[in-house]
This record gives C-alpha cells, sequence and structure tokens, in this order.
C-alpha cells in the first residue's frame, strides 16, 4: 500500500465511524423525545411541548437513516442542523425563560434531568460527527487528474 492509499483507507474508516456515530447520536435523541412526548402534551399554545417533542423525534430518525445511508454532503448537514438546532432549543430553554413565543409554548424548564442529560450528550455527539463530515467530504478531483480527498 502507498501512503496515500493507507491515508485514503484511513479516513474511510474515520468517516465511517463518524456516520455511526451520528446515527446513534440521532437515534438516541430521537427515542428520548419520542418518549417523553407524552409528559409534555399538557404544555401548550397552539402547539403542545409534547407536539414538538414528537416532531423532534421524527426529524432526527430521519437524519439518522439519511446519514446512514444517503450518505450526500446535504444529508450530513440536515443531520447537523436537526442535532444543532436540537441542542440549541435544549440549552436555552434551560437557562432562559423565553416565555410562550406564537404558536410555540413556555418551555422553560431549569433543571437538568437524566433525560435532558442524556438527549445533549447525544446531540453534541451528533453535533461533531456531522461536523467532522461535513469539513472531510470527498470532493471532486480537479480536471488536471489530481486524486479526490475524503470519501
Amino acid at each position: 500500500m502507498t501512503p496515500a492509499t493507507t491515508s485514503l483507507s484511513a479516513l474511510r474508516t474515520a468517516r465511517g465511524a463518524c456516520r455511526v456515530a451520528a446515527a446513534v447520536g440521532l437515534a438516541v435523541d430521537a427515542y428520548v423525545h419520542a418518549k417523553l412526548a407524552d409528559q409534555y402534551d399538557a404544555v401548550s399554545a397552539t402547539i403542545s411541548q409534547g407536539t414538538l417533542f414528537r416532531v423532534e423525534a421524527g426529524l432526527a430518525s430521519l437524519a439518522a437513516l439519511l446519514v446512514l445511508a444517503w450518505r450526500r454532503p446535504l444529508g450530513d448537514a440536515f443531520a447537523w442542523l436537526v442535532a444543532a438546532g436540537g441542542l440549541a432549543a435544549l440549552v436555552l430553554y434551560r437557562y432562559v425563560d423565553v416565555g410562550a413565543l406564537g404558536p410555540l409554548p413556555d418551555m422553560y424548564e431549569p433543571i437538568w434531568s437524566d433525560d435532558k442529560k442524556l438527549s445533549a450528550a447525544a446531540q453534541v455527539l451528533a453535533v461533531i460527527a456531522t461536523t467532522a463530515l461535513l469539513i472531510t467530504r470527498r470532493t471532486r478531483p480537479a480536471e488536471t487528474g489530481s486524486s479526490p480527498v475524503g470519501t
């Protein structure tokens, strides 16, 4: 094996590991939100917090599937947005009492429950893994005949 082949093989392996890590993080996030949705149906404005949890569970599930099966930068970016958006909302509503925003209920909850910690850790894992996927994405060879970078 040449050094370039070894390097490309290592990058493929690392990207595969990042795909699995991102999917695991997103799947855990989906599970936690689906599990808790019924408990938050009472927190409601036009839309209940339980409904928002179900939407998050669905988006995280879709993102996990895209990261594993579709393997395109657009799917990786979608997964990053789902994980980062969920994490941002979780941290915001943990530390800031935003109040109700239009159709959204007041979701302020100033505690770190075990489920919230698990969801946050899973989202951080997914953000890190998808960030790695996005910054190491495959580029097409230039017309000069150079070899591609990434996988």
